[in-house]
């Protein structure tokens, strides 16, 4: 065959099927590495497949319980009125604890009482910074709110009015009653359901120094009457001078 002897051609026969045979072994080898890196790969993209989803299914159960979260206490908030009011350098919150008990011989009506009607003004400072009265101070809650026309809030009615309240946080205290009486500093205080004495002004402590229109006064701040257009400036630390108030027309 082909020129070759016989025992010759079967010995080349029989080499080319063993080269053959290796060279397949070796391609069915190779193909099934190349199947193995396949799945490799084909595991390893589904494992960061399942990875992004379950970061990103995640990140939307945390979206969503947030939502649900803010959802709720914004609910909270608009069905049960504020409970503080005023920016946050005032000097204490509003006490939501009035509902038209009397206090401190304070009385309050579901209206305003203008029989007697004056205004005072309220300023306090604390080692030299100012402290804001806020808005709400002798109005029983709920309230209803609406802009005071210069970015901030101002009380329309509210559940009672106490005969000293406030309607924003200008300091301006609204004297009205049925009665002429005359109310002090103190009886404020106790609406709002701060201290006040000679040592302290709400949450803090030290020696008090009062000014009445821009005069120095000594005694028990909440001693202090308030009378019409009174000017009343309250302080513990650092003096400042006493500041001028000028009211609004119809006030």
């Amino acid at each position: 065959m082909y020129g070759y002897p016989t025992d010759v051609y079967h010995h080349l026969a029989r080499k080319r099927g063993t080269m053959a045979s290796q060279a397949n072994k070796k391609s069915a080898a190779s193909r099934r590495a190349q199947i193995e890196k396949l799945r490799a790969d084909q595991a390893r993209m589904e494992r960061q497949r399942k990875l992004r989803f379950g970061i990103g299914a995640g990140v939307l159960v945390a979206a969503l319980i947030g939502g649900l979260v803010w959802l709720s206490i914004s609910k909270s908030s608009s069905d049960n009125g504020p409970t503080a009011s005023g920016p946050a350098n005032s000097l204490a919150p509003v006490w939501g604890g009035l509902t038209g008990q009397t206090v401190d011989n304070v009385s309050a009506n579901t209206t305003e009482q203008l029989a007697y009607h004056i205004h005072a003004h309220l300023a306090i400072y604390i080692n030299g910074a100012a402290k804001n009265v806020p808005w709400g101070i002798g109005i029983a809650q709920p309230w209803q709110t609406t802009d005071d026309g210069n970015g901030g809030t101002f009380v329309e009615t509210g559940k009672a009015f106490y005969y000293l309240h406030t309607h924003d946080d200008s300091g301006v205290i609204h004297i009205e009653s049925p009665t002429q009486v005359t109310y002090t500093l103190g009886q404020f205080f106790a609406e709002w359901h701060q201290p006040l004495s000679a040592t302290q002004i709400g949450p803090y402590k030290g020696a008090v120094t009062a000014y009445i229109n821009g005069t120095k006064v000594s005694g028990d701040p909440s001693s202090i009457q308030l009378t019409a257009h009174e000017v009343v400036q309250i302080e513990i630390g650092k003096a400042v001078t006493p500041q001028p108030y000028v009211f609004a027309s119809g006030l």
